[in-house]
């Protein structure tokens, strides 16, 4: 099976933290150089001095706010018009607060778009000349196991994941003749600070304690455990990986089992 990625550039988005960050050093590790993209400049360079680095590889990063759409398609703009290249996007941000779908505001669900559709459709446009040209793309999206159940008390969250899978199983359909693949990861209970925050938030709203709530969640898993960041990674590495050419268009949920859905 080759998983092996070297010669290969990839662009993480959300690279400092929890996923993002595992699923970057997890690229490196399999040979891909990896440009990290987040708005802290100093969690970046923090980041990118700890990945893993062979003698043929270089890491490097961008900051931008994904908040801005017009930041990120900027910073990009910049380095691709230095001379940079991509073969594998991983689009991933923070999702949006919790509460109830029919309390959020239309600001709410607008930021929402703007911080995943929108920073995503833009990173594909980008990056898409550079997939042609090395007749090699992949687009890989984090989403959420809500893209096959919603999950209570996260109504714009569920709103947008949905919106971001469909658009990518269109993409998907669009772009399979350039040589691009375009899937999505829904991870499931993942043992990262917004998943703390999330208890934390759930908590005080139930009048609970986070440990209750975490125990909760916890006894809805059938492994019995919260997942780790490196497992996400993992399916990242693969579906980045030529040994998953003719995986397209797919919702790939990593969540110990807690889908009741096929």
């Amino acid at each position: 099976m080759n998983l092996d990625l070297s010669g290969m550039r990839a662009l993480v988005c959300g690279s400092t933290a929890g996923i993002g960050r595992a699923s970057a050093k997890a690229l490196a590790q399999a040979g891909a150089e990896v440009t990290l993209l987040a708005r802290n400049r100093e969690k970046l360079e923090a980041v990118c001095a700890e990945m893993p680095c062979g003698s043929d590889q270089h890491h490097d990063w961008i900051a931008a706010d994904y908040s801005e759409p017009t930041s990120v398609r900027a910073a990009v703009s910049g380095a691709l018009a230095a001379g940079y290249s991509w073969q594998i996007l991983l689009n991933n941000t923070g999702g949006p607060p919790g509460g109830r779908a029919i309390d959020a505001s239309a600001d709410e669900y607008l930021d929402g778009f703007r911080s995943h559709l929108i920073n995503n459709q833009t990173l594909v446009q980008l990056l898409l000349p550079g997939f042609r040209a090395a007749k090699y793309g992949r687009v890989i999206n984090i989403i959420s196991t809500s893209v096959k159940a919603p999950i209570p008390g996260l109504g714009v969250s569920n709103t947008i994941r949905g919106a971001v899978a469909s658009w990518a199983k269109t993409l998907a359909t669009e772009l399979a003749s350039d040589g691009v693949t375009v899937n999505n990861i829904l991870p499931g209970y993942t043992d990262t600070s917004r998943l703390d925050s999330l208890f934390q938030a759930k908590a005080k709203r139930l009048g609970q304690t986070v440990d209750a709530v975490r125990e909760a969640a916890i006894s809805t898993i059938p492994a019995g455990r919260l997942g780790l960041p490196q497992e996400i990674a993992a399916g990242v590495v693969f579906l980045a990986s030529p040994a998953a050419g003719y995986i397209n268009g797919i919702n790939l949920p990593i969540d110990g089992g807690r889908l009741p859905t096929l």
